[in-house]
């Protein structure tokens, strides 16, 4: 996942010509394994830190490493963008942590999960490496996050088909309302809006466009193909390597 949002970061970077810049792609790196873990296991080892299993306490030994390197390279960064930091770790903190009652999250709020998660991975991946190197927010920008936004919910859909049989309906997923069939149907309908999109921009160059139709054409079969009982590295793997392998393909055809 880590290796996902850094390959979007460094996309965004190459997207613009904009030189690699050490600081704010470690810091990405390192804040989304930070963040990842603080969200999926603060609850374990709140409540079960008197025992926890030694693969936790690994999990947490790794996190407080990786929370120090972000640190390091946080401190690396600009103000601007240490403001932008911390409204995305307050947004993350109550997506993880109750705030109304003892029990609702951000993430519990039906319907909601996939559109936070979106909107943190291009605030994290799109604004944070542009707001750092401090270009200016342009309409090609707003474009580029339009897509961002489309191509994680287009991703986080296989996710969503895997886990209709853990769900809670209180979730309100996208499977859950619309259904197997619809949910693919919608996938595909982003992922054309997603590619179109590129035609907007004031300037694009022809390789990240067909690099664009090579990454939503293989994240539409993989959407197409998910179901409920999938292996275990279906997603997990696959979907979730698609960013990384967007970075592979832009990197080779420059």
């Amino acid at each position: 996942m880590a290796l996902s949002v850094f390959s979007l970061a460094w996309i965004t970077l190459l997207s613009f010509d904009l030189s690699y810049t050490e600081s704010v792609l470690y810091f990405v790196f390192y804040a989304s394994i930070t963040g990842y873990n603080f969200v999926k296991y603060f609850a374990i080892a709140k409540f079960h830190h008197r025992q926890l299993a030694n693969w936790l306490k690994f999990i947490q030994i790794l996190s407080f490493v990786c929370f120090i390197l972000m640190c390091f390279y946080a401190a690396q960064l600009t103000l601007k963008a240490l403001t932008f930091i911390v409204l995305l770790m307050l947004l993350t903190f109550f997506y993880a942590i109750p705030f109304f009652s003892k029990s609702q999250t951000l993430r519990t709020i039906g319907g909601l999960k996939v559109y936070i998660i979106a909107l943190v991975w291009v605030s994290v991946t799109v604004f944070l490496p542009l707001i750092t190197l401090d270009y200016k927010i342009n309409l090609d920008v707003i474009i580029l996050g339009i897509q961002r936004f489309l191509l994680v919910i287009a991703l986080m859909l296989p996710f969503e088909i895997r886990d209709l049989k853990f769900d809670s309906n209180e979730l309100s997923t996208i499977p859950q309302k619309l259904g197997l069939k619809k949910t693919k149907l919608l996938g595909l309908l982003i992922l054309m809006s997603l590619f179109f999109l590129e035609f907007f921009k004031d300037s694009t160059a022809e390789n990240h466009i067909l690099v664009m139709f090579i990454v939503a054409l293989i994240t539409g079969l993989l959407v197409q193909f998910s179901k409920v009982e999938q292996n275990k590295y279906y997603s997990s793997f696959w979907v979730e390597g698609i960013p990384i392998l967007w970075l592979m393909l832009i990197l080779i055809f420059n």
